[in-house]
């Protein structure tokens, strides 16, 4: 079983083969037979909710800026690995020919499908037999929100089908309800992720598959993706405008629209970048000062100026829109302060709750967003990353979906 989180918001994928029950165990591993592989259950989580303190949409001048974001010895491994790293542009395109995927496809469920069956068949490659899977999928994350609901699946993925096939391990024992893989293994949970992330993005940054597989807080700068260890935990109020977009199409239209305002107008754009900047920088300062010296008022004084600050930085670049601002315009009326997340054009936003801030403020916001026509929720930023959870661990709710299937 596979579930990824973010805050309060959770979702699960659980495959199995032949007759073993979906609770029947509380692990995951492979038995080599000659029918194949029969897979125990298990049930793994990932952080995929994230949160741009800035935007990735820059031009290629300025790419060192930083990004802030809210989490074997055998020969198999090794191979397995190395192909990692690199996307079998030939075994896509068959791909896409067998399951009627043009190449131009955004639609989530085609994405999904196509990026499973890659991960599936790489994975399993060396097996004598491809076992047989039945597959659920199950998520409160709601998809093109811009919450890394794609990156969360490919995480998940990865790990189930590298534990199940046996090239990890699986490191839940029988008194555990969740488990961690070792840094090496996430490694390549990690790498596997990030080719799904390709077929369903393109051109992804990397930063929402690491996001999902480590969890908390990373730095994105010049390419290189560094966890934050010293980062408080945030309430936010997380919501929805239900305007749909597809982050592939939008990221490209938005480094046209960028390269050109550039190469016209460097003398305006490049402030804006290095502001950008020095947003991400004031930010991972003042995280850091809350987990150290613990959060005062002043703390969240400047996280909420640098909020709006950067979601101007937003409306700048092309990334806005009137549904983000009709969001920002009701928060803010009650003294909180919201920024988009993820690619914008619509998608999600986040506000952040200060201690300060009374439940009758947030039900009444929450009431108000929802008359809009919003979708909202309260939940927190730093959830972990890909663990693996017992059928213990599962709400009731969770665990009726999933034994229909």
């Amino acid at each position: 079983w596979l579930c990824y989180r973010h805050g309060g918001c959770s979702g699960v994928f659980h495959f199995s083969s032949g007759e073993i029950h979906p609770a029947r165990r509380a692990c995951c591993s492979t038995r080599e037979g000659g029918a194949g592989c029969e897979l125990e259950p298990a049930h793994v989580s990932a952080a995929a909710g994230h949160v741009f303190i800035r935007s990735v949409h820059q031009s290629p001048e300025h790419r060192h800026l930083p990004v802030l974001e809210h989490q074997c010895a055998e020969t198999s491994a090794v191979s397995l690995y190395r192909s990692s790293t690199e996307l079998d542009t030939e075994l896509v395109r068959n791909l896409r020919e067998f399951t009627a995927v043009s190449d131009g496809a955004t639609d989530t469920r085609s994405m999904a499908v196509l990026a499973f069956l890659y991960t599936y068949l790489c994975v399993f490659s060396q097996s004598e037999i491809l076992p047989g899977l039945k597959v659920c999928v199950w998520s409160e994350l709601p998809t093109g929100a811009g919450l890394g609901s794609s990156a969360a699946y490919s995480v998940c993925v990865s790990a189930a089908l590298l534990t199940a096939r046996g090239t990890i391990s699986s490191p839940l024992t029988q008194c555990q309800e969740t488990a961690r893989w070792s840094d090496e293994e996430l490694e390549l949970i990690n790498n596997w992720a990030f080719q799904g992330e390709k077929i369903i993005h393109g051109n992804p940054s990397g930063v929402d598959n690491a996001v999902g597989t480590w969890g908390g807080f990373l730095r994105y700068q010049a390419g290189k993706i560094t966890p934050l260890n010293s980062v408080p935990t945030l309430r936010i109020l997380l919501t929805n405008t239900k305007v749909p977009r597809s982050t592939k199409l939008l990221v490209s239209g938005v480094k046209d629209r960028m390269n050109q305002a550039m190469s016209q107008y460097p003398s305006v754009l490049i402030p804006v970048l290095e502001s950008v900047d020095a947003v991400s920088q004031i930010c991972e300062r003042t995280l850091a000062e809350m987990a150290t010296e613990g959060a005062s008022a002043k703390h969240y004084s400047t996280l909420e100026d640098l909020i709006d600050i950067n979601q101007q930085h937003l409306n700048v670049m092309g990334v806005g829109h009137t549904s983000l601002n009709t969001l920002c315009q009701v928060t803010l009326a009650h003294g909180l302060h919201s920024k988009l997340t993820g690619a914008g054009g619509g998608g999600c936003a986040i506000t952040l709750l200060t201690p300060e801030t009374g439940e009758c403020v947030v039900r009444d916001v929450m009431e108000e967003l929802k008359q809009v026509g919003f979708d909202c929720w309260e939940t927190s930023i730093g959830a972990p990353g890909v663990l693996m959870h017992s059928p213990t661990s599962l709400t009731h709710n969770v665990l009726h979906i999933l034994t229909k299937y």
